[in-house]
């Protein structure tokens, strides 16, 4: 196999760590970004990243196997038409947004020869920029492709191929399909969180007492809150018939709770409960999804001096990395008085065992 070379346009969270990601995987690889900041470009060549930066369509992009489009939609589109004379007939052109009606109709307009098939990696995280991009960030995550008409059979099955050898799990779509998928479970899901913080802003006591004992299920559940808003404006306005049928939806699964709560209907709201549950419980929980996965644990602690230091100091020494610790003082729906939350899968694991082996009850979500 040729050398691969892959160019960006945009270098933040997600095109950061597919870049990352590419260069662990394939370590001679050429890697090119186009990046309005400087200072991110500078990171990216100081990390060994990328091999070149640049901030206009120039002729780095010359005989690229990928060109991705990870900029915000609209900066996407207007790269298109410099684009065209750097796509060669071996060129996957492709992108990493969270919605697809937009960039295919664009491409199809603009570059209706292109093999563009979109890419939307399952994996995310609140924080966004390079700064907080990883190499490990899309692994063992679903990696959706939606191929335009224009795109062959053997180019699908590459690109597939080149998702596995980044450590994702491909998956193709249609446009119109991932748009309908994604709003369930990341776009809606996302609103209600929203719309749940907004409740308990705009419904506490001057006292705020609702704030004060706010955790457990209602921080799990409104986690998503914390994004960054200007990229959900974006989602919502460019997905915004598939998040309406949904957001009706819900609603009238709101409403239907309303009812069987004003009616006292106990037999109807446990057997949509138990139905609810069981649903939810074989959601397989290996996988990333369309949220960012939090691998996290509790355990029981003495309430004295020095208590988290100690466990701080345990987990360090065994070189475990915390990405957060703290005291959970609403305990009614978590087990254990000390929440730790860890980077990955194989960190919780460690510290669970480590933990345990110092005699401390661990209680893995």
């Amino acid at each position: 196999m040729d050398k691969l070379k892959v160019a960006f346009i945009g270098l933040g969270l997600i095109g950061g760590s597919i870049a990352m990601t590419i260069r662990k995987k394939f370590p001679d690889a050429e890697i090119i970004a186009l990046n309005r900041s400087a200072a991110t470009l500078d990171s990216a060549l100081k990390d060994g990243v990328i091999n070149a930066g640049t901030h206009e369509i120039d002729d780095n992009f010359k005989e690229c196997d990928y060109i991705f489009l990870s900029a915000p939609v609209d900066t996407n589109i207007s790269f298109l038409e410099k684009l065209k004379p750097y796509l060669t007939e071996h060129t996957i052109l492709t992108d990493a947004g969270s919605v697809k009606g937009k960039i295919h109709h664009a491409v199809k307009e603009c570059l209706p020869e292109a093999k563009f098939i979109g890419g939307h990696p399952m994996a995310g995280s609140e924080k966004s920029g390079y700064a907080n991009a990883n190499d490990h960030l899309i692994e063992n995550a679903y990696y959706i492709l939606t191929p335009s008409s224009s795109v062959k059979e053997p180019d699908i099955y590459k690109y597939m191929d080149f998702v596995e050898k980044l450590d994702a799990i491909p998956l193709v779509l249609s446009a119109e399909e991932h748009d309908y998928v994604t709003a369930a479970v990341s776009h809606m899901p996302h609103i209600v969180a929203y719309s749940l913080v907004q409740t308990v802003m705009e419904t506490d006591s001057p006292e705020e007492y609702m704030k004060m004992i706010a955790a457990g299920g209602f921080k799990d559940i409104t986690r998503i809150a914390s994004s960054d808003a200007t990229m959900w404006e974006q989602i919502c306005l460019e997905n915004p018939d598939n998040i309406r049928i949904l957001i009706a939806e819900f609603m009238q699964r709101m409403e239907q709770f309303d009812d069987f709560i004003r009616n006292a209907d106990g037999d109807k709201l446990h057997k949509s409960f138990d139905e609810i549950k069981n649903y939810r419980n074989s959601i397989h929980d290996g996988r990333k999804g369309a949220l960012q996965k939090i691998y996290d644990l509790h355990c029981d602690i003495k309430d004295e001096a020095g208590a988290i230091a100690t466990i701080a100091t345990i987990l360090s020494t065994q070189g475990i990395s915390i990405k957060n610790i703290g005291i959970v003082h609403n305990r009614a729906y978590e087990q254990g008085a000390l929440h730790i939350e860890f980077y990955d899968e194989h960190a919780k694991a460690q510290a669970s065992a480590t933990l345990t082996r110092h005699g401390y009850t661990v209680f893995p979500n």
